[in-house]
């Protein structure tokens, strides 16, 4: 799905469609991120207002959970995961190469905005970590080598 553009009215619905529920907070935040790509920064007011609470509330829960990005991501995501399994099995030193492959750090855009580089804190993969996430698709037992053949297979390198 590609994400939508800003779009108050946008926001709006996905607010109502939510904020009657117990815990309205996240499910708003997950649905917006869903829409958007991203939390856009114009929503927190709306979310504040409908939720009665205040923006700094908000923003914290935001830069609170990793999962929560307040820029538009790139056109691909590679979360990497994080996760005690993952990392005893050579997660940071794949953390490490994909850094130094896309040429920026975790929660940031390879310049040609191609690739977000993303920490994640369990694909649920820990009998086959490290693990990885490229788009929504999981793969797991990954390598630095094997993720250099993952993103030549998407024209990423």
């Amino acid at each position: 799905m590609t994400p939508s553009a800003w779009d108050e009215t946008t926001v709006r619905r996905v607010i109502d469609a939510h904020k009657e529920r117990p815990g309205a907070l996240l499910p708003i935040l997950h649905a917006l991120q869903t829409e958007f790509g991203h939390v856009p920064r114009g929503s927190v007011p709306l979310i504040a207002e409908a939720l009665d609470r205040s923006r700094a509330e908000i923003h914290g829960v935001i830069s609170f959970y990793p999962h929560f990005r307040e820029q538009a991501p790139g056109a691909h995501v590679l979360q990497i995961c994080r996760g005690e399994s993952c990392l005893a099995m050579g997660g940071e030193h794949l953390a490490e190469h994909a850094k130094e492959r896309l040429g920026c750090e975790f929660h940031g855009t390879r310049a040609d905005g191609a690739v977000t580089l993303e920490p994640v804190y369990c694909l649920g993969q820990c009998g086959c970590s490290p693990a990885l996430q490229f788009d929504g698709e999981v793969y797991g037992r990954m390598t630095p080598a094997r993720l250099d053949e993952l993103l030549r297979a998407k024209g990423l390198v």
